[in-house]
């Protein structure tokens, strides 16, 4: 016997619209913030010390505390923002009929941006820095504290039916973006820990070489990595038009990234290398992102170059991790380390929120079409362009093969930075101007008065 479902009322209903652009408004607000740290803290500061590493002809030239400063606003400031934003968002869509944590979400936006803004102002200008460093851990913690409430509190309640009904369990692209969630807790724990015994015991504002560098690997492969994963899993399928993604092989990819990191903290280069190396293979193989798509891709509103760029960041991610190979076993300069780190974080990481990001985001924050298709196209070609120059000239400038490519790595900077204001200019036209629905019915309005 089936049982008609209930309609929802007049009352749910504007519960649930309130709901929708209160996460809209939340969502705005943690993307504008991101593309803020991306563009200025981040690519700008960035660009500026692959400057004076050039001019200098030494990795060392510049003090280690701008390098993480600057790596700390474009993995948790950028990306970390959008991650948040979207978290937040996911709420929305949850059919729970609660009130969307609106005070919630605006306090861990203010102590997130605040937190990483603090961590950006010590490592650059090193001023009060003993207290700074801290204060900016703690906020960050206590900001992602907040949200992991607010996302526990909140989880959709199974609707009531007649007789038991087993609770559904987490489908496998939940489970990684699950399990990734934990690891941003456990980063930001961790980091929190290290600058509080830094301010007190350090003598000067960045973390020591080898700490810093596991911190970044638990960061990208325990957080960012598995996230795209999981997304990519969720998307893919709809987007690309994939077939759907293997889930034991995709469990297995993970289990892979979490040994790697594990073994990256106990000084197991070569063997961390290794088990990276088999995760980037087999979630290429999980995923199917290099098998030919099985329906046609989605193109709306999107470039029609969008499934090569997700091909192409793929490809980032299996270079990133070929070069850390030889880099754990010979590399004395940091060449090739920073290439294969450049080849992961830009190439992969940001080359896949320039494809994915456009594709969702203008639709997250409030139904809107991304403003240019163009720009889309030339801010991945450009990051892209950009990351070939730095990943290619990097081992043979800092290894001191080659005096011309010190000349390269600036332009490859600067092409980067291009691209990434393309994205920014791209995101902000759009979501400054008004959603799609609501340009029409004013067009209508308009031809019926001239009419």
């Amino acid at each position: 016997m089936s049982y008609p479902e209930r309609l929802p009322s007049a009352a749910e209903d504007s519960a649930r619209i309130r709901n929708e652009r209160a996460g809209q408004r939340l969502i705005t607000a943690f993307v504008l913030s991101g593309l803020f740290f991306m563009l200025l803290p981040g690519t700008f500061l960035g660009v500026w010390n692959l400057i004076g590493i050039s001019q200098a002809h030494a990795a060392t030239a510049l003090p280690q505390s701008w390098l993480q400063a600057h790596g700390q606003a474009q993995l948790f400031g950028w990306v970390g923002s959008f991650i948040i934003g979207i978290g937040f968002y996911s709420l929305t869509r949850m059919r729970s009929g609660r009130t969307f944590p609106a005070r919630a979400g605006w306090a861990v936006w203010a102590l997130w941006t605040c937190g990483i803004t603090l961590r950006w102002l010590a490592g650059v200008t090193g001023w009060k820095w003993r207290m700074l460093l801290p204060s900016a851990a703690m906020l960050e913690l206590a900001a992602f504290l907040l949200f992991y409430a607010s996302v526990r509190h909140h989880r959709p309640q199974p609707q009531a039916q007649p007789g038991p009904k087993p609770e559904p369990k987490p489908e496998p692209w939940m489970r990684l973006i699950i399990a990734s969630t934990i690891a941003f807790l456990v980063t930001l724990a961790i980091n929190c820990i290290l600058l509080v015994r830094l301010a007190l015991t350090g003598d000067s504002p960045a973390l020591p070489h080898v700490l810093d560098q596991q911190l970044v690997t638990l960061a990208v492969w325990g957080i960012l990595v598995p996230t795209i994963w999981g997304f990519n899993a969720r998307w893919l399928p709809v987007f690309a038009g994939l077939e759907k993604p293997d889930s034991r092989q995709l469990f297995a990819t993970y289990l892979l990234s979490v040994a790697g990191i594990v073994a990256s903290f106990l000084n197991r280069l070569p063997v961390a290398g290794a088990l990276l190396l088999f995760a980037a293979l087999l979630s290429i193989r999980a995923l199917h992102v290099w098998d030919r798509s099985i329906h046609p891709p989605k193109l709306l509103n999107v470039h029609r170059s969008f499934p090569l760029f997700i091909r192409i960041a793929y490809g980032w991610l299996l270079l990133s991790s070929l070069l850390a190979l030889p880099a754990a076993a010979f590399d004395r300069t940091g060449g090739l380390w920073g290439a294969s780190r450049h080849a992961l974080t830009v190439g992969f990481v940001a080359g896949m929120v320039f494809a994915i990001g456009q594709r969702v985001l203008p639709a997250f924050c409030g139904m809107r079409v991304l403003w240019s298709v163009r720009l889309m196209f030339w801010s991945l070609a450009l990051l892209s362009g950009g990351c070939l120059l730095r990943v290619a000239s990097e081992p043979l400038a800092y290894a001191h093969l080659w005096p011309f490519a010190w000349k390269i790595l600036p332009v490859s900077a600067v092409m980067e930075l291009t691209a990434v204001s393309l994205f920014a200019v791209n995101l902000g036209v759009t979501l400054c101007r008004p959603p799609a629905h609501l340009r029409r019915e004013t067009n209508l309005v308009s031809l019926g008065g001239a009419a």
